[in-house]
């Protein structure tokens, strides 16, 4: 009885492991074949183009090795993408974020009237599609009749006014600007939201305990926050090197270079002087770069939460 008993548990047991992997290859099957469909694939094939000299036409002929890879790295102008896109990062960390933290603290936390208005207001640029938002800012920026112009003759008659992106070396920080006006409302909802999951009674009750509003912050607030702010800094650094389209809606990364990031960099030689070989490169080098990003990123965190 025991000896039979034994094998219809383990019968049992089976069936219940192949309904189990049955339900999760249902479940995660379709969305699997999308990923490799429209992602693994499509690496792959960058990887395989990468190592061609192809200009997108006819079959692949042309063996080049790795020689796109070293023309990429002794490339000037794709240095001063990379630059672009490390300085995109930085001023994300250091202004965007903190602003978007800011804010959020104020109109997350805030008991006035106007605190749904504003949080509204500050949203709505990320709403808006890129390709829109560079447009609207090229007609702000518009040295004839743009908004900052008439406010400078406004004050200053007769002054001729400004026209970053017109400038080499005033396009870049001119489109830095739309690219934080544009995204620190993102982050300022991410903020918010885990702003809400902080009980109130925990601040309040440092501050009967005496605590002044600089140290709530920093001893209860930005500890619970932490979890948040590594999710932004993440989406932060990954977004900025998949900066795109208002960059190119501003003005294709020119004149000479002086907003060129790596993925404008990437359209001009794959899709505009097709060259899909050495466009492939780039694609590969962007997501080696991620890849490595996220990873270490990951680590960092894990190992931070074990310690």
């Amino acid at each position: 009885m025991a000896y039979e008993s034994s094998i219809v548990l383990s019968r049992t047991v089976k069936k219940r492991r192949r309904a189990t992997l049955f339900t999760l290859l249902l479940l995660i099957g379709p969305a699997f074949i999308v990923f490799t469909l429209f992602v693994i694939v499509p690496v792959l094939q960058a990887a395989e183009y990468s190592l061609f000299r192809w200009n997108g036409l006819g079959p692949l002929t042309h063996f080049y090795g790795l020689r796109n890879f070293g023309f990429l790295l002794r490339d000037i102008i794709f240095q001063k993408a990379l630059l672009h896109n490390m300085l995109i990062i930085v001023f994300s960390l250091l202004v965007e974020l903190p602003l978007a933290l800011l804010l959020a603290m104020i109109v997350g936390r805030g008991k006035f009237k106007l605190a749904v208005f504003f949080r509204t207001f500050f949203f709505l640029p990320f709403v808006l599609s890129e390709v829109i938002t560079g447009v609207l800012w090229q007609f702000i920026y518009n040295p004839q009749y743009g908004l900052i112009n008439s406010i400078i003759s406004f004050f200053s008659p007769g002054n001729p006014g400004i026209a970053p992106l017109g400038s080499p070396t005033g396009v870049f920080w001119a489109i830095l600007i739309v690219i934080i006006w544009k995204y620190f409302g993102l982050h300022m909802t991410i903020y918010i939201a885990g702003l809400q999951g902080i009980p109130v009674e925990l601040e309040e009750a440092a501050r009967i305990d005496g605590a002044s509003n600089a140290q709530v912050i920093r001893h209860i607030v930005l500890p619970l926050l932490a979890t948040t702010i590594q999710i932004t800094v993440f989406f932060s650094i990954i977004g900025s090197f998949q900066i795109f389209d208002i960059v190119w809606a501003m003005g294709r990364g020119d004149p000479v270079n002086g907003a060129e990031t790596m993925v404008t960099y990437l359209y001009k030689f794959g899709f505009q002087r097709f060259n899909m070989g050495y466009g492939s490169s780039v694609a590969v080098a962007i997501f080696v770069i991620c890849l490595v990003f996220s990873i270490v990123y990951q680590r960092l965190l894990l190992r931070e939460q074990r310690g």
